[in-house]
């Protein structure tokens, strides 16, 4: 349907790019004047595009002139000038779009003249990366030019002291990856003072590899986690009795979906081994639990494919770019199954302390521009979720890359053999070759075939990525053969060596077709850059994981009919369109699955942005009295609606449950009795207790400073609320896991979802009201007050293994003590009473 629509009225993206043209004329216009300048007359735009700016001139309007200014800089500092399709490529970035362009067309060159222009702002330009290594080897090369033009460079990276943060986020333009962004955020909205936040309001940012950051990582949320104490003991007793299952007689897994459950001998056979009468029993739910993920853990997940057991720890792979995402874990208990599989030590599990998906933490930016080779197969996606157009740059010269036919084989073991006798062919031709994989597993498979043989060749694969850099430089010199997974040395070029155009540049060997046609493209790109020749070809099995699942029963049996050799492979256009329509088949539901997260987080992130707002208030402002006075309101009139309902006649009011609520939560004992609010109507009583608190108030502010009162108030609140949303989120978090199963009632789960969190979010904000209200009058205002943290945690979903612990606070507090007695003035220890739930 889009497809025909743009027949009809054209791509959108491309007229566009026809206006951006013209743009580019008035750049190019500008060249040869701004070739005249000296290096300081160069220096010097700068500081005047600021002042124009400031002045109230129009980013859109400096652009002519800034990006001449910037490719004339980069020109004399980096020794690259950028081509016109360069030039075309930034101006798109800065219109807030995504600029799809070929590996090889010098797409980080690119983004520093968006960058400039938009820097001059003073606001802050974010400039993200997949990984540490490609920030500061980015900040190295190109920071230069910002320095150059006089603009300031920062690098945040893991590890860094809360200054050092401050200082990389106070410059001009900031290198990143888009972990070190996200957690940084959540723990901005953690800190205790606001001396210690450290980014600023979200202004642009620009992703490179922006398809790999928000589309490939969309569905796995940033996460800061606490321990939670829980035995490790059923993790061990439910893997121990999965291990003796047998496939179709005690449980059976769907390949397709990647769904395993018990069968009814599976269910008998738990019942015996643990002693149940009924494992449906609602008090064991937590062993079926724990069954469920043992047998996943056995059934599901393989080792060396989706995880790596490496130094005594279980560590994902990430299925998309084949990395080790060290620090991450996967969640609901499915990370110990696993650990129990492989007989290691059980991890305790955590609690959510805070979480935010890639997509809501970017679409908090004012702009978001992104680059990649590929992006234009998620068009969709990107405009729906982003408000990004993608718009494809033409290349700088035409691609001569020679892309083959898909080769078909019978079987696993065929196709293999054919791929290794390709890889020796050329590796005696000279011609260096590229072969990829999507698995780390299969990436040693062929390694081993390929000794055998005593063919040389290096391994690229998330077991050994600290060579990346080195391996992937010498992948296109003679006679070398490089075995990489997905991310193949992702925004790194392969450069050719002497002698190799003569010979065909480089080629591409793909041992299986990825689910995502964007990640086929990828590694196709890696050959052919700038004009160079080269050739790429797929090799398949009607074994392959993809074809398995989705591939089409029709060529199968057509290959069974012809009763082909075993060896010999089919090589047709129709074999490659049944691929590729497997692979939009794969591609659709991946979408649906990030769209639903998306939708689930977007309840999270209305109740997040409340919670942020109002913590921050709390930090800024220097009086909170009025909000804890509009809490105290809030509370004395809920409290005395609810025993004055106007469904009752004034004589059936429990007017002494109002007396006892207000003595044991806001007022000191006989300040309020039954017989002084008989006769009075609900609103009357109310403004009576209020006046009461308040003259409660004033007495204790009297007792101490007002800067004392002030920071009590605050250590109140921050602890309260702190408290209230870490418990709030782990119960959402609860509630979403279960949420499903109302779909077996005919009812929408996000609809409920939404309804349900609606629901428990205002119920935590009564409770936050009604908890300061009370602490604020009953506690006793200590000489040594500091404000405390709630609970430590730490990120867990770190990509580059330093799991980033929470810093300590710098200071510690005390507020009531747990054996003191409880300040609401019933008798019993704080413990006992009030302190219970904590």
């Amino acid at each position: 349907m889009i497809g025909l629509l743009k027949k009809v009225i054209g791509d959108p993206s491309q007229r566009q790019l026809k206006k951006n043209e013209k743009i580019a004329d008035e750049i190019d216009a500008l060249a040869e004047d701004i070739k005249k300048l000296s290096d300081e007359q160069l220096k010097a735009q700068t500081e005047s595009f600021k002042n124009r700016y400031q002045q109230g001139e129009k980013l859109d309007k400096l652009l002519p002139e800034a990006f001449a200014v910037a490719r004339e800089a980069a020109g004399r500092v980096v020794g690259e000038y950028p081509y016109r399709v360069q030039v075309l490529g930034a101006i798109a970035l800065h219109q807030g779009n995504i600029a799809e362009m070929k590996t090889g067309e010098g797409k980080t060159l690119v983004g520093t003249l968006a960058v400039y222009l938009n820097a001059l702002a003073g606001k802050g330009v974010h400039i993200v990366t997949v990984n540490n290594y490609l920030a500061s080897r980015d900040m190295e090369n190109y920071g230069r030019v910002f320095d150059f033009l006089g603009l300031t460079v920062g690098l945040n990276e893991n590890g860094l002291s809360k200054e050092e943060k401050q200082k990389a986020y106070q410059a001009d333009i900031t290198y990143s990856t888009n972990n070190e962004l996200g957690f940084d955020y959540l723990r901005d909205n953690m800190v205790l003072y606001k001396e210690q936040k450290v980014q600023r309001p979200l202004y642009f940012a620009l992703i490179d590899e922006v398809d790999s950051i928000l589309i490939d990582e969309a569905r796995t949320p940033l996460i800061i986690s606490g321990s939670v104490e829980r035995s490790t003991q059923l993790y061990q007793q439910a893997n121990s009795f999965v291990r003796v299952l047998k496939n179709e007689e005690d449980y059976t897994y769907d390949e397709k979906t990647k769904n395993v459950q018990l069968t009814e001998e599976g269910v008998n056979k738990a019942e015996r081994a643990f002693g149940i009468e009924n494992l449906y029993d609602q008090k064991h739910v937590q062993l079926n639990h724990h069954l469920s993920q043992a047998l996943k853990a056995h059934v599901v997940m393989h080792r060396d494919a989706d995880y790596v057991v490496e130094e005594g720890e279980v560590v994902i792979v990430d299925q998309f770019t084949g990395r080790l995402m060290k620090g991450r874990r996967y969640s609901d208990g499915l990370h110990q199954a696993i650990e129990a599989k492989e007989g290691m030590e059980i991890q305790r599990e955590s609690m959510t302390l805070a979480s935010i998906t890639f997509q809501n933490y970017f679409r908090m930016y004012g702009k978001l521009a992104g680059m990649t080779g590929t992006a234009k197969t998620e068009e969709e996606e990107f405009r729906n979720i982003y408000g990004m157009d993608v718009m494809v740059i033409p290349t700088n010269k035409p691609i001569a890359r020679d892309d083959k036919a898909d080769l078909i084989y019978k079987t696993m073991e065929s196709k293999f053999k054919a791929v290794v006798n390709e890889i020796d062919e050329l590796y005696k031709k000279g011609q260096p070759v590229l072969v990829g994989t999507v698995s780390v597993e299969t990436s040693e498979l062929v390694s081993k075939l390929l000794n055998k043989r005593k063919i040389p060749h290096h391994v690229l694969n998330a077991k050994n990525h600290e060579r990346e850099a080195e391996i992937i430089e010498k992948a296109g010199h003679k006679g070398s053969v490089t075995i990489a997974t997905n991310m193949a040395g992702r925004g790194t070029d392969i450069k050719l060596g002497d002698g190799i155009l003569d010979l065909g540049g480089l080629h591409v060997l793909g041992t299986e077709r990825h689910e995502s046609r964007r990640i086929d493209n990828q590694l196709r790109g890696r050959s052919g850059r700038q004009g160079d020749p080269g050739s790429s070809q797929f090799y398949l099995s009607m074994e392959d994981e993809l074809m398995r699942r989705f591939g089409s029963d029709n060529m199968r049996s057509m290959m069974e009919r012809l009763g082909m050799d075993e060896d010999q492979p089919i090589e047709s256009k129709m074999v490659s369109k049944a691929v590729e329509t497997a692979q939009k088949r794969v591609e659709g539901n991946n979408f649906d699955a990030r769209k639903q997260i998306l939708q689930y987080d977007d309840v999270m992130r209305e109740q997040r942005e409340i919670i942020y707002k109002q913590r921050d208030e709390v930090l800024e402002s220097e009086n909170l009295r009025k909000i804890v006075e509009s809490m105290i309101k809030s509370v004395v009139e809920t409290n005395v609606r609810l025993q004055t309902p106007e469904s009752e006649v004034p004589e059936d009011w429990d007017l002494q449950a109002i007396v006892n609520y207000m003595t044991a939560n806001l007022l000191k004992e006989d300040d309020l009795t039954e017989k002084e609010i008989k006769g009075l109507d609900s609103e009357e009583i109310a403004e009576l207790i209020y006046d009461k608190v308040i003259e409660n108030y004033n007495e204790k502010e009297e007792q101490f400073t007002p800067e004392h009162m002030r920071e009590f108030e605050k250590v109140i609140m921050l602890r309260t609320v702190d408290r209230k949303w870490m418990n709030h989120i782990d119960q959402m978090d609860q509630l979403r896991q279960g949420i499903h199963l109302r779909a077996y009632g005919q009812n929408d789960p996000l609809r409920e979802y939404r309804f349900e969190g609606f629901e428990m979010f205002e119920q935590m904000i009564a409770s936050i009201e009604e908890e300061v209200a009370m602490y604020i009058m009953k506690a006793q205002v200590q000489q040594n007050l500091e404000r405390q943290k709630v609970a430590e945690g730490k990120a867990v979903q770190q990509t580059d293994g330093k799991e980033q612990k929470k810093r300590r606070p710098v200071r510690k507090s005390v507020t009531v003590g747990r054996n003191d007695p409880c300040p609401c003035g019933s008798g019993k220890k704080y413990k006992n009473c009030h302190g219970g739930n904590e």
